[in-house]
């Protein structure tokens, strides 16, 4: 069965100005909430069970979600208190079931084939994350890879930087990877787990359509853009 986990208890401070009642996840996009297309997007590349990592003004989310959006049954991951998105994706975890999961970010779209994700996907590095290709990396800092398509290097952001390849916010993992940090320890999945590169992790690159609703410049983009892409 494909499960997938969503970071959705962002508090979506950059876009303060323009939505405030409500989890960045929750924010309206052509009068729907911005999370409706990303669960639209997994029912449609067969997903059959999702875990919304809540904090934030939780029961906004779950009041409209409730337990099942279409053919997505719906669980709850809500954390009482800040834990980082390390600490809610371990959190999340406890609510599945299948060995590798799939953690998406609750603030980007990236229209990926989870299909050819997942035939991509190699059980021998615990990590598989999907980048995409930017004309302007400055905003999100870049990845680097070798010839293997393993990943060696995060580098932080860099007004500078110029074209590159970005962390598209999409996931494979094994859930072996977190065993370490027990349930209800807060810590950053990015600068604890990515960053460090302990060990390998596998780059799967797509050049899909993508968008990060996280500045408010980006969100009136969506507005018009994401319509396509609802059930």
């Amino acid at each position: 069965m494909r499960e997938a986990i969503i970071l959705a208890g962002g508090f979506g401070t950059r876009l303060r100005t323009v939505v405030s009642d409500v989890p960045k996840p929750m924010a309206p996009v052509a009068g729907r909430p911005f999370l409706a297309y990303l669960l639209d997007d997994l029912v449609r590349q067969g997903y059959r069970h999702v875990v919304l990592a809540t904090g934030y003004m939780h029961e906004k989310v779950e009041e409209y979600f409730g337990l099942r959006y279409r053919d997505l049954a719906i669980d709850y991951a809500h954390e009482a208190t800040p834990l980082g998105t390390g600490g809610a994706i371990v959190n999340a975890l406890q609510h599945c079931t299948e060995e590798r999961v799939t953690v998406l970010n609750g603030d980007t779209f990236f229209r990926i084939d989870h299909d050819l994700m997942l035939n991509a996907d190699d059980p021998r590095c615990r990590l598989m994350i999907v980048l995409r290709h930017v004309p302007d990396a400055g905003r999100y800092g870049t990845v680097e890879t070798d010839p293997q398509g393993l990943i060696t290097a995060f580098r932080e952001k860099d007004p500078t930087a110029g074209a590159g390849l970005i962390n598209g916010g999409i996931y494979r993992l094994n859930r072996t990877l977190l065993a370490p940090w027990p349930v209800g320890q807060p810590f950053s999945f990015e600068k604890d787990v990515l960053q460090p590169l302990r060990e390998p992790f596998r780059a799967y690159v797509s050049d899909t359509y993508f968008i990060d609703i996280g500045v408010p410049e980006d969100y009136s983009r969506a507005q018009t853009e994401l319509p396509q892409f609802a059930l």
